[in-house]
């Protein structure tokens, strides 16, 4: 699987405009809180920088208004990272006193596959809006995001391929008081994912993060390790929804969680994309759904492949 299509919503409001599209006709605009602003450039030999597309942004509106600003493709892509991006987005703080919700990378496989986004360190901008409630950014290549403490964030989504450990030693180590929602794309040690599960243990305690109910550690090849560390982890007993898809789950680790620690609080359990035997699956199906929880075990687009020598190779949903 890998992202075709841009996002068209996020942070509760409809993205505008289009992708593709430009703010070129300024005379009927939306009005500035009804919409999640886009603003990108072409990826391969654009005619703008991603600054000067922003600049026009700024002055065509009432950015004092924007609850949400969308950060599409910059110039190069696969060869440049955002720093420039983000000077530019810091140095307009005081004209962005509303913004709650900043998506940085919301970049599709025909710009550049999600590990070859070149990316940099994200963390000035954590620091630069202390009352942004949702950040995302796509893209592992490069990503740095050291510890921090924010006060308001309340989700926080890292989408890569390959999550370097030092991101998720640096998100582990935050102090984000009123989290409910961390999202995070493990990927694969083909990409740079090389967090084990020693290095996710914090968020399994969740003492950092006391507000947590939605946990989503997926997109991972060791998914099956993850979900047998979460069958003791005392976050679980006060999450609503566990996420656990996209990965390399097998029926190890969908063992784990069911002989583990009660899970018929949760609203849902999430285990799309997974190498579970029909047994399994039912056995999910038939212990969760009558105490109330939405069980969702759609093996998707999971496919494995089988070498001459009898070596299996499963994969995750979007690695490349």
């Amino acid at each position: 699987m890998t992202i075709g299509s841009h996002l068209q919503e996020f942070h509760g409001l409809p993205a505008f405009p289009e992708a593709g599209d430009t703010l070129e006709d300024e005379s009927d605009l939306p009005s500035p809180e009804s919409v999640a602003w886009r603003v990108g450039v072409d990826s391969y030999d654009s005619k703008e920088e991603w600054e000067d597309a922003f600049a026009r942004f700024l002055e065509a509106v009432d950015t004092h208004q924007v609850r949400a600003l969308i950060v599409g493709a910059w110039s190069e892509v696969y060869e440049n990272g955002p720093e420039e991006v983000i000077k530019a987005l810091v140095a307009a703080r005081d004209r962005l006193p509303a913004l709650r919700g900043l998506f940085l990378g919301d970049i599709v496989m025909e710009e550049a596959e999600i590990s070859w986004i070149t990316q940099g360190d994200v963390t000035p901008l954590l620091a630069a809006f202390p009352d942004l409630e949702e950040f995302a950014v796509r893209g592992g290549n490069g990503l740095v995001l050291s510890a921090v403490r924010h006060e308001r964030l309340r989700k926080l989504t890292v989408e890569s391929g390959g999550l370097f450990v030092e991101v998720v030693r640096g998100i582990a180590g935050s102090d984000l008081p009123a989290l409910v929602e961390l999202d995070l794309w493990l990927g694969t040690s083909e990409y740079g994912g090389n967090a084990d599960v020693a290095d996710l243990e914090p968020f399994f305690a969740g003492t950092r993060l006391p507000s947590l109910t939605h946990l989503a550690l997926h997109n991972s090849e060791i998914q099956d390790e993850i979900c047998t560390a979460l069958a003791s982890a005392p976050v679980v007993a006060r999450l609503e929804v566990l996420d656990v898809s996209m990965g390399v789950l097998t029926d190890d680790g969908a063992t784990a969680l069911l002989t583990g620690q009660p899970l018929t609080h949760l609203k849902k359990l999430d285990l799309r994309h997974n190498y579970l035997s029909e047994e399994l699956r039912t056995r999910l199906v038939d212990t969760l759904v009558p105490a109330g929880v939405e069980v969702d075990a759609d093996p998707g687009d999971a496919d494995s492949d089988e070498e001459d020598d009898g070596t299996v190779y499963r994969f995750v949903a979007v690695g490349e």
